[in-house]
């Protein structure tokens, strides 16, 4: 009997760094990235608004840090390239808004230890997180939302780095990668989709060149053999965009932040929170154990669950699915995991160096754009605990 061959297309989209929400989602970050500089036991959970001209920030944060939270906010703007007051935000006329007051004594008696009820730091709240890993790409990525963030991270590259021949780029731009997969390998790009910001004398068929140039740069040729369909700014105009054009929130964007829509995701933003968030360190610690799964070639795809109470350390449950493609069945490849990865709170942010990123070489705000996962600065893309999986995994072989 022959194998029946299953084809479908699956399509995820980014935002550039100059999108509202991305905007937000970095001012956030650099305000934690601050307040763990000079205190690494600061408690942030950090919520920016930005509109037209205006840019709020309020949160609960405990920090012994000196943070200048409108220097902070501003040099982010400044920095994405939000620097022309005729567009209705920019860093040398918006004004910041400050609205942070400490972080409630009833959290924080979870998550100190010695605190609570517990001896040790519990989790900051209840809740599910997920990491996830495929062979689709050399970062052991999804491949509609690697190239998808690789589309509009090359064209802000450009926009940075030769200002006079892209000057018709503005901060604010989307992207869109449609796949086509054959029994769920990528086999063909199908569909790309650009929105780009830009300046009143823009040449249509300027942009459409860059983009098409860009995605034969970042789109391996094996994915580019059929005829690519290509919509460039499908509106028409995009002159009015960041956020005048439209209100941004931190937090806004968890699918752009994660896996594309492959796979799950518990529901919890990542940007603006300390690591005693398990919203944010218990998913970077599942992409960690996904990712070295999958380098160990013991599953191509693998997808990683945690349940947390608040409060309690211990995980509640702990599952791993690898959807047929796993050399263990997805119940011993859980009982792997519990031998070879400490999943408490404190555990992670000490196996992960999460209070210390400026001394590990990485920034939160780093990860507020292009993804959180996939880029091999950060601690938790490191494949470094394979031979110990491939080790504990030796009792079920």
């Amino acid at each position: 009997m022959s194998k029946i061959n299953v084809k479908h297309i699956f399509t995820s989209e980014s935002v550039s760094e100059g999108h509202p929400d991305k905007v937000c989602d970095q001012i956030s970050d650099a305000i934690l990235d601050a307040c763990l500089k000079d205190d690494p036991e600061s408690r942030v959970a950090c919520e920016t608004l930005a509109t037209t001209d205006l840019i709020v920030i309020s949160g609960e944060i405990t920090t012994k840090s000196k943070v200048n939270w409108q220097e902070i906010a501003l040099d982010v703007v400044r920095d994405i390239g939000y620097t022309d007051s005729e567009i209705g935000f920019s860093a040398d006329t918006a004004k910041v808004m400050v609205a942070v007051h400490q972080q409630s004594m009833d959290i924080s008696q979870g998550v100190t230890a010695g605190e609570g009820l517990f001896t040790e730091q519990g989790a900051g709240d209840q809740g599910m997180m997920f990491g996830y890993a495929s062979n689709e790409t050399e970062d052991l990525m999804p491949a509609t939302i690697h190239y998808a963030h690789r589309i509009v991270e090359e064209l802000a590259r450009l926009r940075h780095t030769e200002p006079e021949k892209y000057s018709y780029l503005r901060p604010d731009s989307k992207s869109q990668v449609s796949i086509a997969y054959e029994n769920g390998k990528p086999v063909s790009l199908e569909t790309v989709v650009v929105s780009h910001q830009h300046t009143p004398d823009m040449v249509r068929s300027e942009l459409e060149a860059l983009v098409k140039s860009v995605v034969e740069k970042v789109v391996p040729a094996e994915l580019r053999k059929k005829e690519i369909k290509y919509f460039v700014n499908p509106t028409g105009n995009f002159e009015i965009g960041g956020p005048h054009g439209d209100t941004g929130l931190t937090g806004r964007k968890i699918i752009v932040d994660t896996y594309g829509g492959v796979g799950s995701h518990g529901g919890g933003a990542f940007s603006g929170k300390d690591p005693s968030k398990v919203d944010r360190s218990a998913a970077y610690m599942c992409r960690y154990i996904a990712k070295n799964i999958v380098a160990a070639k013991l599953a191509e795809k693998c997808e990683i669950q945690v349940a947390y109470a608040i409060g309690v350390a211990e995980p509640l449950s702990i599952n791993a699915a690898t959807y047929g493609t796993g050399k263990l069945s997805d119940d011993q490849l859980e009982k792997v995991v519990r031998e070879v990865f400490d999943l408490r709170p404190a555990a992670i942010i000490d196996t992960l160096q999460l209070k210390y990123p400026a001394a590990n070489n990485w920034s939160y705000r780093d990860t507020a754009s292009y993804g959180h996962f996939g880029r091999s600065q950060f601690p938790w893309e490191k494949v470094n605990k394979v031979a110990e999986l491939l080790k504990a995994a030796e009792k079920f072989c």
